[in-house]
């Protein structure tokens, strides 16, 4: 009997100690899951994608990375005081003195092509936390092999980085469709010397390799049934955006004809520094800008907040920025 007492003794004191301790480990668990900590630190997390039907058509946005910089003014609004474009950000309730800037490729499934548009960084990218466009399409459900079509706006590093992969093509399977005088003016060895030597030398690697299974375009080529081409030059001297239309619905791939849904869509006449031809890239954003305006299209935008699919309205001169939720859905 003294053994039994003794036994049951230990057992309501054990117990007593786990009762003690079940809110600690309860306040634990309720913290972490309040603020996302975990005891794993080497979890990975999944790249973002999204996902929306534009009539039979099926887009997936893949954010490819993201990048902050400092000194805004001194990519955008660059023919004006920082000042100036400084108070723009605050007015929009962003930072003054930093930037954000995303990557956003896209693939489009018609059902007999899957086309993509872009390539991000690719391995060049990846110690920086960008080059993520493979991993979006394996979560996406669909694998390199599968694209059929790689259809480029132009060929800026972050837009055909991914087209190599270990010295060979990413996307085994694909044919290109690629901008006659984007090319012609990288591949050029005109630019060796000049400050676009980097960017020659990126096409080299990059986009030379690709030119036997590529069409070169011009302006209002087809590109695949439902997309055309048309030219819209002063990002880079060839830049293309692309037309897509599905069962009556429209979207346009702009592209780096904007580049920032306040700095570039706002001030669209706002110098910027990655435009090669600034006045050029300038008429160009109000000539797209004013057609997805008047048309009340949607359009993707290469660096628009993901997934970087919005509308734009007039506004005191410039376009007003709406993106884009459940338009697609329903």
């Amino acid at each position: 009997m003294a053994i039994s007492t003794r036994m049951t003794r230990r057992r309501l004191f054990a117990a007593s100690l786990g009762l003690l301790a079940a809110p600690a480990i309860l306040r634990e668990k309720a913290e972490a899951a309040v603020t996302g900590a975990s005891r794993r630190m080497d979890i990975t997390p999944l790249p973002e994608i999204n996902q929306f039907k534009l009539g039979s058509y099926k887009f997936t946005v893949v954010r490819d990375g993201i990048n902050i910089s400092e000194k805004p003014y001194e990519t955008y609004g660059t023919n004006q005081d920082p000042e100036t474009v400084q108070a723009l950000l605050t007015a929009n309730f962003l930072p003054a003195d930093k930037l954000l800037n995303g990557y956003a490729p896209v693939l489009i499934d018609t059902g007999s092509d899957l086309i993509l548009i872009d390539t991000g960084f690719g391995a060049g990218g990846r110690a920086r936390g960008l080059g993520k466009l493979a991993e979006g399409l394996k979560v996406a459900g669909y694998s390199p092999e599968d694209v059929t079509l790689v259809a480029l706006t132009h060929l800026h590093g972050d837009h055909i980085g991914g087209l190599m992969e270990n010295g060979a093509p990413a996307f085994r399977n694909a044919r290109y469709v690629i901008g006659e005088a984007e090319y012609d003016f990288w591949s050029n060895t005109a630019r060796e010397g000049t400050p676009a030597e980097g960017g020659h030398k990126a096409v080299l690697a990059n986009v030379t390799p690709l030119v036997e299974k590529a069409t070169f375009i011009k302006d209002g080529a087809s590109v695949a049934p439902g997309m055309t081409a048309m030219l819209a030059a002063g990002h880079s001297p060839g830049h293309m955006v692309f037309h897509v239309e599905s069962e009556g619905r429209r979207l346009v791939l702009t592209g780096d004809t904007a580049n920032h849904y306040i700095l570039s869509l706002l001030r669209p006449d706002w110098e910027v520094r990655f435009d090669m031809d600034k006045a050029q890239a300038a008429a160009t954003r109000r000539k797209v800008f004013d057609m997805i305006g008047a048309d009340k299209i949607a359009f993707l935008g290469y660096h628009m907040p993901f997934p970087a699919v919005g509308f734009v309205e007039r506004q005191n001169g410039g376009y007003r920025f709406v993106p884009k939720t459940y338009q697609f859905d329903i």
